[in-house]
């Protein structure tokens, strides 16, 4: 098997229909074997039965295996345990792939034998979003573009996002599976389900190795945005926790310290709290809550270092 698309649910049987239908419209050159392996992680709503129907409706290669363990994490590793392809792709079920995807992703691991690969993640419908979502926040919606030449990414500043990435095999057993103590749990409604970080710390793993990394632009993806990832506490919430993990992946020992937080922390988060307050006065909520964000992770950092 050369190809095994790993598609991790939990209780959104609505989006698979959409999803499913742009997976059948693939247009391939070489002859290709894959699958498609749908993770139910822990659903209590009907995606057994949706995958089903699906299954027969577009004549697709889907195997269905069910993950009690909560987490978008368990759910990945029971993938993976599952595969039976040399390429391992990622999707989430609100992913919509273009025709050319699953021929890019199989040319590049085979004319550059790199060990991840991906490419772009446009969102669905921009002009749509509210006006406080501007450009330089679309990448908390999962959006991800580095450009219309095909290259080699380091794995540190740039690596493939989990909405579109693909990685052989070979990784795991060299570097081992996610992390199950980080990334999303559940829908990702509340605050405590949408901590993140767990392919960070995959691909700096696997770039501390030596791996190696390509990005093809023609491996392109829409990723229909949620209603829940419209609202400004999803925002706040998101930067909020990656402060808090921030905090508690830190190693060092600082000695100036109150409460238990480096003295620097409180420091930062009076400036982003300044940085916030004039950009609201000058120019109004809009512009200004990118800044608002800034001082939710300070606010996380704190928090992440005080219950150290």
């Amino acid at each position: 098997m050369d190809m095994s698309i790993i598609i991790c649910t939990y209780n959104r049987s609505q989006n698979l229909a959409e999803c499913f239908d742009c997976l059948g419209q693939q247009e391939l050159i070489d002859p290709i074997s894959w699958e498609v392996l749908l993770i139910d992680n822990n659903s209590s709503d009907d995606t057994k039965q949706v995958v089903e129907q699906l299954t027969k409706q577009y004549n697709l290669p889907v195997s269905y295996a069910f993950e009690a363990e909560q987490g978008l994490s368990a759910a990945r590793n029971r993938g993976i345990m599952e595969a039976n392809g040399t390429y391992l792709v990622f999707i989430d079920d609100d992913i919509r792939v273009t025709k050319h995807w699953l021929q890019t992703i199989y040319s590049s691991f085979k004319e550059h034998d790199c060990d991840a690969v991906g490419g772009r993640i446009h969102i669905e419908s921009p002009a749509t979003l509210p006006k406080w979502i501007t450009p330089d926040m679309y990448g908390f919606l999962g959006h991800q573009d580095f450009g219309a030449v095909p290259h080699a990414m380091d794995g540190v500043k740039e690596f493939p996002f989990g909405g579109n990435m693909a990685i052989h095999r070979r990784v795991f057993d060299l570097i081992g599976n996610f992390n199950v103590n980080m990334g999303r749990k559940g829908s990702g409604l509340r605050k405590d389900e949408i901590f993140k970080g767990e392919e960070t710390d995959f691909f700096h793993r696997l770039a501390a190795t030596g791996g190696k990394f390509y990005y093809h632009p023609s491996i392109l993806v829409f990723h229909k945005i949620l209603p829940h990832q419209l609202r400004p506490g999803f925002f706040l919430a998101l930067h909020n926790n990656a402060g808090i993990l921030k905090a508690q992946l830190v190693n060092h020992s600082y000695s100036r310290r109150f409460f238990g937080v480096p003295l620097f922390i409180y420091a930062q988060f009076f400036r982003a709290v300044g940085r916030w307050v004039y950009e609201f006065v000058s120019k109004g909520y809009n512009h200004s809550f990118r800044k608002l964000m800034n001082i939710s992770y300070f606010w996380g950092m704190i928090c992440g270092y005080y219950k150290k």
